[in-house]
């Protein structure tokens, strides 16, 4: 993995998940915290939903390993991620596409977070019942 000539590389975050994207020289390997895509996210559905970006911009990602390594947040947050990282990492590599993932939606950070529990209270927005007597 050491000689692979690094192309380019983005960050990406959703909620409390985060995610470094790099785009390597390569056969067109994914692999996500050292193990392959397939065994690291299981759901079909988020497997499509990362790829994302490569489909709408039109990358040719045949020649092109990309290697991720996520932390925090759950399956869909890590996926959400990884999406936004690649996005970045596919705009540093090629600034022409740019707008179409802009208008895609891949380019935004999902900034959603669980809301903090106050004191005094049993949750975020619960409250105790109220008692007139």
């Amino acid at each position: 993995m050491a000689t692979n000539k690094v192309i380019s590389a983005g960050t990406g975050r959703r909620k409390t998940a985060c995610a470094r994207v790099t785009l390597m020289q390569g056969e067109g390997k994914w692999t996500v915290n050292r193990v392959a895509l397939e065994e690291y996210i299981t759901s079909e559905a988020l497997r499509d939903y990362l790829k994302q970006p490569i489909a709408i911009s039109g990358f040719d990602a045949t020649n092109v390993d990309v290697v991720v390594f996520a932390k925090g947040g759950g399956c869909s947050g890590q996926a959400g991620a990884i999406r936004h990282g690649l996005a970045r990492a596919l705009v540093a590599a090629n600034a022409d596409l740019r707008p179409a993932l802009k208008k895609a939606g891949c380019m935004t950070r999902d900034s959603r977070m669980k809301e903090r529990k106050k004191p005094g209270q049993p949750g975020a927005r619960k409250r105790f019942q109220f008692s007139k007597r």
